[in-house]
């Protein structure tokens, strides 16, 4: 097959899908989409004879529009300009997953300093203040007391664009330490790691220790119906064990309250695997391009 790969940097990650697909004789079109020209209806010509586009651009603006423009020339893009749009945008994320009965912390947006510090105050200290799209950990804040609040609003309220102006507040989820990435392809895991860290932030670009996890029933369970909730696709399905902190969550059944268990705080689009590849024993860009060959193989048919 002849794969599209959007990109704006090649990073490790892209290296390790163009060293696989490689390895199989794939012919691979690097298209750098910062030299590219979209218009309503003729495809770029980089375009034209792929059977896949693997959207892997850097910057969240560009994923969307990339993959809305392949949608128009139906062109086979993964993941879906429809999946992008929910993951790259929080609120959208969430209330994807709490309507598809998945377990994800208790959230309220407010579009005032005033209305969000209510909401701070009530859910209690500590608690999460969040962009509504953002990835790595950046410019989230943990707040500890009102006096932070107040600071971290009213600097939010001063920054030019408009998303600072929505205040995505969650509340603070007591993990014991670390949080589970788990990679998956269409609902099926292909590994999952932990990342642990004394800082409340656990990411691995923010130097989280990492290790390989194995996923029980009820985190497979969870990683199926978040993956489903957003459109599915090749997605980074991020969640965090929990002492159930909201009366309403239930168990996979929908029957009775939990007493502990998971919470999926977000799914990410175009996830990154370099870690998860370097700590399990899976090879991770060798399933990847497995899914990929049966992604393209079903969009010949």
């Amino acid at each position: 097959m002849n794969v599209g790969l959007l990109y704006s940097r090649i990073r490790r990650d892209e290296k390790l899908l163009l060293n696989e697909l490689r390895e199989r004789d794939h012919e691979v079109t690097k298209i750098d989409v910062r030299k590219q020209r979209f218009s309503l209806s003729d495809p770029p010509e980089d375009f034209e004879d792929v059977d896949l586009l693997v959207d892997r651009c850097l910057a969240t603006s560009r994923s969307l529009y990339a993959s809305k423009f392949a949608q128009a020339y139906d062109v086979p893009i993964v993941n879906a300009p429809e999946t992008a749009e929910v993951c790259a945008d929080k609120v959208k994320n969430s209330l994807a997953l709490e309507a598809a009965g998945v377990p994800t912390p208790e959230t309220e947006v407010a579009f005032t300093k005033d209305a969000a510090l209510e909401v701070i105050e009530d859910f209690g200290y500590p608690c999460v203040l969040k962009p509504v799209v953002g990835s790595w950990g950046r410019l989230m804040a943990k707040l500890d007391t009102r006096d932070a609040a107040e600071a971290v609003l009213e600097h939010k309220e001063t920054l030019g664009h408009y998303e600072h102006k929505i205040f995505y507040v969650q509340e603070f989820v007591d993990k014991p330490g670390r949080d589970i990435r788990v990679l998956a392809t269409d609902g099926e895991p292909v590994a999952a790691m932990v990342r642990s860290s004394d800082h409340w932030l656990t990411n691995a670009a923010k130097g989280a220790e990492t290790a390989e996890f194995e996923l029980d029933e009820e985190a497979l369970d969870l990683v199926e119906r978040a993956s489903e909730a957003v459109g599915g696709g090749l997605l980074g399905i991020d969640l965090m064990e929990t002492g159930a902190s909201r009366s309403d969550v239930r168990d996979a059944s929908g029957d009775e309250p939990r007493a502990d268990g998971y919470t999926v705080h977000e799914v990410n689009h175009t996830v990154e695997f370099k870690a998860l590849n370097d700590v399990v024993d899976v090879d991770v860009p060798a399933a990847v391009v497995d899914w990929l060959e049966t992604k393209a193989e079903v969009n010949s048919q």
